[in-house]
């Protein structure tokens, strides 16, 4: 949201400059995103002067073109070749000097000296259109024969500078989406270096001049429309806003209609309080009804779209048919038009739940909906709707032609809120001593109702929606004093507390830190995803899908079941901007419905697991001089995941490995502990979902399960031993296998028949080819034998590898090469 620098001053009297200001908004919570410098014209004018043609006659070279002479005011007669046909000697006009730069909508271009047909042109002579001043080019702009020469356009035509600053809004600070919100903070915090405050302008001349417009209103809705306050306007008359209020506007990016949509748009801004203006003589029936409509309703609003209302939009009807989607959208009927003469003007309470779920459904994202979605204040009506109606009068002409009607069948009260002296010290930090507090208090509005020695009764107004309970007072107090100004403490006082075993953020954080050394960066993807990802799905089926009731979009309709996709989102992203060599984890949440009809137990329905995910794809060592350009591969990937299981305490030739593929995966692996409690997935992402994520590289992915790794860490000792002073020992077997022999039942067959002697088993070459009859393949396997008590003997050696030939002799079939 931008708010004007000028436009605020109406509001404060304060000498703070606009960088001042940045510094002090942000810290008391209104975050400012940036500040530009914007004029009421583009490029200010700067380096157009007024000028008086001296001479004109035809060019010599041309049947359309005039050659001139004008004098600026600077002493120098300049010679300007002009394309006007009503240029004439003796006229004051607008003249750009050379170096002066002329803007046409986002492009701009630059005055130079050049030869126009052969004649010398030091200048130009501008039209409105040219310049910014209208839309009228059928030739140059005359001025009144008083205007001086020399004078600075900017000044004669009182060029405005202000500067636009964007305020970044959080959700629950509603309240400051306007000039008088953004004052009222600002004054709060100023309070406390002098007595300072911030006016609103009076509407105390606010009287009704006759009644010759009744139109009666109907809440149909009142638990979505909480009040309803109205007003006619008689004998309007539809014209350009003033100078001034166009200006402040333009000043914060919007574009002048009319006067009366500008009025409406400038208390909006002004005051937080959507308003809408109908042409009351398209109020059919002369009565105003609030009330939703059957489903399936069409309804063209002003943008010239037809739409299909749904049962649960709130509608402002005529006796007829609909004006407009309440709180959203206007209709094509019912707005302002240059015929317009009467006006019935609107200014309403809506739930911001039915505005919410009104405008995601319709795709409408207005300045209204904005702040009815978020809470508007109910109290704050019959002020904006006066002020709205004293500019329409004073402005417009109009005639106020009705009591106001205001429907507010239950006021909302302020929301009592105790608050404890205790609270506010130990929360902040500091003693704050009770008169700054209720200084601070008084600044934003919250009344003190009743003062005790430990704390106080408060009454917060209704439209800081965000402030409701103890805590929400102290943050208010908090940063409207400074959080700045709370000094940091010398000393660290701490206690030492039991921490339950395994601890959860100990096993991430060691995970986490051990992927970061291995090369892999950490990535977040949103927990809402795209609900086309899990249509006809096999592995993770629609019918287990967590769908959002009121989804922000198509993209975000609905809650993940796996990591994989977003994950490849980041892989396609990158890819795409030449970054292919990945190594990429996440930590994230899956979610999933169990598929059956909600019950009354909604929490029995749904499922919610913690995962990690792994993804390498590319090359896994870039060419260099030393080595040769290497892909990822399954392999890697795998050894990455034994390696973290390691690092946690899980020992992978203890998990059971089981072959798996679906339509995501198509070769993968499955680690399950004895007992069946699944630890990891990890495989090679088919070729058909690459397609679908537009990725061309192969793409090997790992799922890892958090919440049973962490179940099984209940299982795992952490075990000492001290290291041995008798050396290891190293024997190399070449076997000759059949091919469907794994080097898993090697080593398990190999711990069997040595228990005691046997540290370690390696497989450092596989080899089928040459040599190799068909169907056979040769292992390189590795023995590492050491006893802690002495020094093995050949001898002793001998004899156990003598055990596990035979041994792999019997049970696999295998013979020494």
């Amino acid at each position: 949201m931008k708010i004007s620098y000028k436009w605020l001053k109406d509001y404060i009297d304060t000498d703070l400059t606009p960088k001042d200001l940045e510094d002090v908004l942000t810290q008391t919570g209104l975050e400012i995103g940036g500040i530009e410098e914007v004029e009421s014209i583009k490029g200010g004018l700067r380096g157009l002067v007024i000028g008086e043609v001296v001479t004109c006659e035809k060019h010599p070279n041309s049947d359309h073109l005039s050659k001139t002479t004008v004098d600026v005011g600077t002493g120098e007669i300049l010679p300007i070749v002009c394309g006007a046909p009503n240029v004439a000697a003796g006229q004051k006009v607008v003249v750009a000097t050379i170096g002066t730069i002329l803007y046409d909508g986002d492009n701009e271009f630059q005055i130079k000296k050049s030869k126009i047909r052969g004649e010398v042109s030091q200048g130009m002579i501008c039209a409105e259109d040219e310049i910014g001043l209208g839309a009228s080019h059928d030739g140059i702009m005359v001025l009144p024969a008083d205007a001086k020469v020399g004078t600075p356009a900017s000044e004669y035509f009182n060029v405005e500078s202000d500067y636009a600053i964007e305020v970044d809004l959080t959700p629950n600070r509603i309240d400051g989406a306007s000039h008088v919100g953004v004052a009222r903070d600002l004054a709060a915090y100023l309070k406390q270096q002098k007595d300072i405050s911030y006016t609103k302008p009076s509407v105390d001349d606010f009287q009704v001049d006759n009644h010759d417009l009744e139109i009666p209103v109907e809440v149909a809705n009142p638990e979505a429309c909480p009040r309803y306050s109205a007003v006619t306007i008689t004998g309007v008359e539809v014209k350009e806003s003033p100078e001034w209020l166009q200006n402040r506007l333009k000043a914060i990016g919007l574009n002048p209609i009319n006067n009366l949509v500008d009025i409406t748009n400038y208390v909006l801004f002004e005051t937080g309080q959507p308003l809408h203006a109908f042409d009351a003589d398209e109020i059919t029936g002369g009565k105003v009804i609030v009330k939703t409509m059957p489903a399936g309703t069409k309804f063209t609003t002003l943008d010239e779209e037809e739409r299909e209302l749904n049962e649960n939009d709130l509608m402002i009807c005529n006796a007829e048919e609909g004006m407009c989607i309440g709180g959203v959208f206007g209709g094509i009927k019912s707005g302002v038009k240059e015929s317009t003469k009467n006006i019935f003007l609107e200014s309403a309470c809506f739930d911001p739940v039915f505005i919410r779920k009104t405008a995601r459904r319709h795709g409408l994202n207005t300045d209204a909906s904005f702040r009815f979605e978020r809470g508007t204040d109910p109290n704050g009506t019959l002020y904006a709707l006066k002020r709205a109606a004293l500019l329409m009068k004073e402005i417009a002409g109009g005639k106020i032609s009705t009591e106001i009607l205001d429907i507010y069948p239950e006021p909302v009260e302020d929301f009592k809120v105790e608050v404890s002296y205790a609270n506010i010290k130990r929360l902040i930090g500091k003693d704050l001593g009770a008169e700054r507090i209720k200084l601070i208090l008084e600044g934003l509005e919250i009344k003190v109702d009743a003062e005790t020695e430990t704390g106080l009764s408060l009454s917060v107004p209704p439209y800081r929606v965000d402030v409701k309970r103890e805590s929400d007072v102290i943050e208010e107090i908090l940063r409207i004093y400074g959080y700045n100004n709370v000094e940091i403490p010398t000393s660290i006082n701490a206690s030492l507390q039991y921490s339950v075993k395994p601890d959860p953020v100990k096993i991430r954080n060691l995970m986490a830190e051990t992927l970061t050394s291995q090369g892999f960066n950490e990535i977040w993807s949103n927990s809402l995803t795209k609900a086309s990802y899990y249509e006809n799905g096999e592995t993770y089926k629609d019918e287990h899908t967590v769908k959002l009731f009121n989804p922000l979009s198509n993209d975000l309709g609905v809650m993940r079941q796996t990591l994989l996709f977003g994950g490849l989102e980041a892989i396609a992203y990158n890819a795409n901007r030449r970054n292919a060599d990945l190594r990429l984890y996440e930590f994230g949440n899956c979610y999933f419905h169990n598929g059956s009809e909600l019950t009354e137990a909604v929490l029995k329905n749904y499922r919610e697991e913690e995962h990690l995910g792994i993804f390498i794809t590319g090359k896994k060592e870039k060419e260099s001089w030393a080595m040769a350009e290497t892909e990822s591969s399954f392999f890697q990937l795998k050894s990455f995941v034994e390696n973290l299981l390691n690092r946690v305490g899980i020992k992978p030739d203890q998990l059971k490995g089981e072959s798996f593929n679906n339509e995501l995966i198509a070769e993968g692996i499955a680690y399950k502990t004895p007992s069946g409690r699944l630890i990891a997935e990890l495989g090679i992402v088919s070729k058909q979902q690459l397609k679908k994520s537009e990725i061309e590289s192969p793409v090997y992915y790992a799922d890892l399960m958090m919440d049973n790794i962490i179940l099984e860490q209940k299982n795992t000792k952490v075990m000492f031993s001290e290291l041995s002073k008798y050396p290891e020992v190293r024997r190399d077997l070449a076997l000759l296998l059949d091919k469907q022999v794994t080097f898993g039942q090697i080593r398990e067959l190999a711990e069997k028949t040595e228990r005691k002697l046997l540290r370690n088993v390696d497989l450092f070459d596989v080899y089928e080819g040459k040599g190799v009859p068909d169907g056979k393949k040769s292992y390189a396997v590795s023995f590492t034998l050491r006893d802690d008590e002495k020094t093995l003997k050949d001898k002793q050696i001998d004899k156990i590898m003598q055990r596990l030939i035979s041994s792999f002799e019997r049970e696999i079939g295998a013979t020494l090469r």
